[in-house]
């Protein structure tokens, strides 16, 4: 029997999970996809926890941070504060479309949060990173106040603003006014670090 990659085994568990949903889905499920047993699965993954953990790690690399740090890689030539409002409005569209369009992967994603803290929070650590270096290029163009610590502001910009992309709100975010609500907080958030009129840093 040819040897299994972990590649294959992900792209075998996705595409299974997809099809009957995380929690219907089993190892012997991702084995039949494969033609092999389900103990060439546990060689590679000791449990089924271990396996979504994995399929979850990748689609929130490949689907959320890939298009993130993208996003701040075309944003050079903005103003901090634009690239921030844009960074945490493509981050919730990341999340809010996945949630509609992509259902059965998000369910994963959300049921690994509340069960691996250490994955998600290494997911988390990525995007507060990103915000780290756009508050230092607003502390650096004198348009943000400095900061600190800008690693605790950047973790409370993004847990101020969790409620429109964490996976335990995403029943919130069909609501017609969801969008007027970021602006919102959005306002309270900028108020909080923008520089305005002739302030300077102190």
């Amino acid at each position: 029997m040819e040897k299994l990659s972990k590649q294959e085994i992900l792209d075998a568990a996705e595409e299974t999970l997809r099809r009957f949903g995380p929690k219907k889905t089993s190892v012997t499920d991702i084995a039949k996809a494969l033609k092999v047993s389900h103990g060439t699965i546990y060689r590679h993954y000791p449990s089924k926890l271990a396996l979504k953990e994995a399929v979850t790690e990748r689609w929130l690399e490949e689907r959320i941070i890939a298009p993130l740090q993208q996003r701040l890689a075309d944003s050079e030539a903005e103003a901090a504060e634009d690239t921030l409002k844009a960074y945490l409005l493509e981050l919730i569209s990341l999340k809010q479309t996945y949630a509609e369009h992509d259902a059965e992967m998000f369910e994963m994603y959300a049921e690994v949060t509340a069960e691996s803290a250490e994955l998600i929070d290494e997911h988390v650590n990525k995007i507060i990173e990103h915000l780290v270096s756009v508050i230092h290029k607003g502390i650096e163009t004198n348009t943000m106040k400095h900061a600190e610590d800008k690693h605790e502001l950047s973790r409370a910009i993004f847990y101020a603003t969790a409620r429109f992309h964490h996976p335990a709100h995403a029943y919130e975010w069909k609501s017609e006014t969801i969008q007027e609500e970021f602006e919102k907080v959005w306002l309270l958030i900028s108020k909080g670090f923008l520089h305005t009129g002739g302030e300077t840093n102190g």
